[in-house]
């Protein structure tokens, strides 16, 4: 009988978003005829009913020791390779995360199948999963499947809606008691520091690139992007360049934002960059290249120096108060 894996994350306590567009995505796939909804996740039962209202027909806790000081590959691998095989899964979903991206392949070489990373859509064919992903650097995507029994796929965030939470909801839940030999001990994590709406939740989005010329004009970008309710993201070259901290880079090596309104300051649109923003309802680009990718792909540009453009929008909105 089929069934489907959820293998969700925590965040501080709490059952992390991306587990949440996991198990909707887990219960479009079951909708369609991929079996039961199952979640595995490290912690203690009284997460359990989170999981049940989020989409989850049955949940499976890890509950060893181990697990405690840090979720690692080598400690969580015999425990998903548990309950796979004692539930009989044949399609396996992970978040594209710094564990998913880590542990998703190694799940695939233990069982001597294929994964598919940082998907952005599924769908069943003819019982068979069917995955769709970025290839060359964002520029096109590519249709894969499995000829393997198990089907193993991240999914990037961002790019599946949760569901609505339904309270009615209930299920079976299993604690699971095996985990693995560490290899690898986390002495330290350190939290990146931030302030106001986190930007993948952000409705507002307002990011710079290496056209601003100078690390000091994020101030201005920072303004705009509080006066709007919003966060501040940059590209990749200003974050390599270090002007902004990377955990506010959006692209394909950063975050995926899917904002109301994403307002792209210098930026040129390489594909990259593309990739994690391109979701986006309302694009607006301030540019003075009105041929570049990013005004291009936008739904309203200003064909101006951001310099002349950015404080101007920051008076006009003050006024408005």
């Amino acid at each position: 009988m089929s069934a489907i894996l959820v293998v969700g994350e925590l965040n501080e306590g709490v059952v992390a978003s991306h587990t949440f567009e996991l198990l909707a995505a887990a219960r479009t796939l079951s909708d369609a005829g991929g079996g039961d909804v199952h979640a595995l996740v490290a912690g203690d039962s009284t997460i359990s009913q989170s999981l049940f209202e989020g989409g989850a027909d049955a949940v499976h806790i890890a509950t060893n020791e181990i697990l405690k000081s840090g979720l690692t590959v080598d400690v969580f691998l015999p425990t998903a390779i548990n309950v796979i095989e004692s539930m009989g899964a044949d399609i396996v979903l992970l978040a594209q995360t710094a564990f998913g991206r880590d542990f998703g392949p190694a799940l695939a070489f233990k069982l001597n199948v294929g994964s598919a990373m940082e998907c952005t859509g599924l769908t069943l064919d003819n019982g068979r999963l069917q995955a769709t992903r970025s290839c060359y650097g964002g520029s096109a995507r590519a249709e894969v499947t499995w000829s393997g029994p198990i089907q193993i796929a991240t999914l990037k965030p961002k790019t599946w809606d949760a569901l609505v939470t339904d309270t009615s909801r209930s299920g079976t839940v299993n604690e699971i008691d095996i985990a693995g030999e560490a290899r690898v001990k986390i002495i330290s994590t350190k939290k990146a520091e931030a302030t106001g709406v986190r930007l993948e939740d952000a409705e507002v989005v307002v990011s710079g690139g290496r056209g601003l010329g100078d690390p000091e004009a994020f101030g201005a970008l920072e303004e705009l992007g509080s006066l709007l309710n919003g966060a501040t993201g940059a590209s990749r070259a200003a974050c390599d360049l270090g002007w902004y901290p990377p955990s506010q880079q959006v692209g394909l090596t950063g975050k995926t934002v899917t904002p109301n309104l994403y307002i792209a300051v210098a930026i040129s649109g390489a594909s990259q960059h593309m990739a994690g923003m391109s979701g986006s309802k309302n694009i607006v680009a301030i540019n003075k290249d009105a041929d570049s990718n990013m005004v291009q792909s936008s739904r309203f540009a200003v064909i101006e120096d951001y310099k002349k453009v950015i404080p101007a929008l920051i008076e006009e909105i003050k006024s408005l108060d």
